[in-house]
């Protein structure tokens, strides 16, 4: 299979995503949640808090206790908006979604790739 069949291939992976039925769901939460500045900016400092948890597990280092806190705080917030919880759970499904995909892919092509969870 040359370049040209194999951007042809992802292009028709890619369509295949957006075609799907968890990508519609996925989209359609976002746009709801989305639509809300205080839901921006709750998810904002979510992924920011999270992000630096998971930098810290990364580096084999504790996390601060104020950010575990704050992220149990921000996380017990976001799930009792019914919205955010089903577009968080979308959102994770659409990330196991390419997980998966991308594993595949590593396999296909030799790569020794482990992918948490996967």
């Amino acid at each position: 299979m040359d370049n040209i069949a194999l951007r042809a291939a992802t292009d028709a992976l890619a369509t295949a995503i957006r075609e799907s039925e968890e990508y519609r769901r996925y989209q359609a939460l976002r746009d709801v949640v989305m639509d809300n500045d205080t839901n921006k900016a709750l998810l904002t400092e979510y992924r920011r808090v999270q992000t630096r948890l998971q930098m810290a597990a990364v580096a084999g280092t504790s996390a601060a206790e104020e950010e575990v806190r704050r992220f149990q705080q921000l996380s017990a917030l976001l799930y009792t908006n019914a919205d955010m919880a089903q577009y968080l759970v979308a959102q994770l499904r659409m990330q196991q979604l390419t997980g998966e995909v991308f594993q595949r892919v590593a396999d296909a092509a030799g790569l020794e790739l482990e992918l948490p969870g996967m």
